[in-house]
């Protein structure tokens, strides 16, 4: 069930938080591409002199997942984002994405420099969970094994069990379930729904959700799939439920990248965020990608299917953050220490899984 908490923010309390005006990604369009080559060639030379390794989200811009591969980096989904951060040699990790996730690489790597292109590029899970409301909600489920998703702040995490992502969510909780344990999850409520139905644990959930998955509608999802009979659906676990019922393939950025190689179809509808066709394509080279529509009467168009705070991360602003040293993410130590017993937990169950 989801607890109908009056303490999560809203979403017209969120949409202040949007950026205003055009992204930098909107803003890089524009450029002539001699400038913006340019600008590749300048940051790999400060990656090597800064002893740096580029990790980008499937969210951000084509141009920057290229730029990781090309310089030894690496481009995938949270839990891998944060694995690989914490395995390589590198001084400082250069996080392409949202805050969430270079905080995330700072508690496990506290002793490493950790730099953003834009520390205001945040994510609406994480805006909607304040730390001192959600501590509220713990103390009143003392009982409860606390689960979090990872888009949420350093302070969230420290207050929780698990840090768990999409891919894993399932797994854990199916894990604790089968312990006896009640689960208190937290943020998203639609990803927590989905965990619910199908491990058939006893969770209550934060009032959350994604600005991005949340705007996905059912009944024009409807009228698509009868406009394109032969296209397999997939779908992110952060969406709707009436529209996860409708899919092929509910899983993580990384799952549905795998699905889309993996399943017959020539041609996929696709509800995550767009920036995943490209690492899609390269996937399943002369497939077909559309994306799922968001189109309906109740629409408020927010980032229609792109996050608006993944298009903050760039070129320009990549090149300035490793010129200045500017961006660097800071974690309290003690606050660090306590989130990173709940990552490590969630690496370590991983592990075991591939194990």
């Amino acid at each position: 069930m989801v607890e109908k908490n009056a303490r999560a923010l809203d979403s017209e309390v969120i949409k202040q938080y949007l950026p205003q005006g055009k992204t930098i990604e909107e803003l890089e369009e524009d450029m002539a591409p001699k400038s913006r080559q340019e600008l590749k060639d300048r940051i790999k030379i400060l990656l090597r002199e800064k002893d740096a390794v580029l990790v980008a989200h499937y969210y951000v811009s084509a141009e920057l997942q290229e730029l990781a591969a090309e310089t030894g980096g690496f481009t995938s989904d949270s839990l891998d984002m944060a694995r690989f951060g914490n395995e390589h040699p590198a001084s400082t990790l250069v996080v392409a994405g949202v805050r969430f996730m270079g905080e995330t690489a700072k508690i496990l790597n506290p002793e490493k420099k950790v730099l953003m292109p834009d520390l205001d590029a945040t994510c609406s899970l994480d805006l909607g969970c304040p730390a001192e409301d959600f501590a509220t909600f713990c103390d009143e489920h003392p009982e409860r094994t606390v689960v979090v998703y990872a888009n949420t702040s350093a302070e969230v995490k420290a207050r929780s069990d698990w840090v768990v992502t999409s891919s894993i969510a399932e797994k854990v909780v199916r894990h604790l379930h089968e312990k006896g344990e009640k689960i208190l999850w937290a943020p998203d409520k639609y990803l927590g729904d989905y965990v619910r139905q199908q491990t058939g644990a006893d969770l209550i959930s934060w009032d959350g959700a994604c600005v991005v998955h949340e705007e996905f509608k059912a009944e024009a999802l409807k009228q698509m799939r009868l406009d394109i009979p032969d296209a397999g659906v997939l779908v992110h676990p952060e969406s709707p439920r009436e529209v996860i019922e409708q899919a092929d393939v509910v899983g993580s950025t990384t799952q549905i990248i795998k699905a889309a190689k993996e399943l017959p179809n020539k041609r996929f509808i696709v509800a995550t965020d767009r920036g995943i066709f490209h690492k899609m394509r390269q996937a399943a080279p002369g497939k077909e990608f559309v994306p799922a529509p968001i189109a309906g009467e109740t629409v408020e168009c927010i980032a229609c299917a792109h996050c608006p705070w993944m298009a903050m991360n760039g070129l320009q602003n990549l090149a300035h953050t490793l010129e200045t040293g500017e961006n660097e993410i800071h974690v309290d130590p003690e606050t660090g220490r306590r989130a990173r017993v709940a990552v490590e937990r969630m690496l370590e169950f991983s592990r075991n899984l591939k194990s």
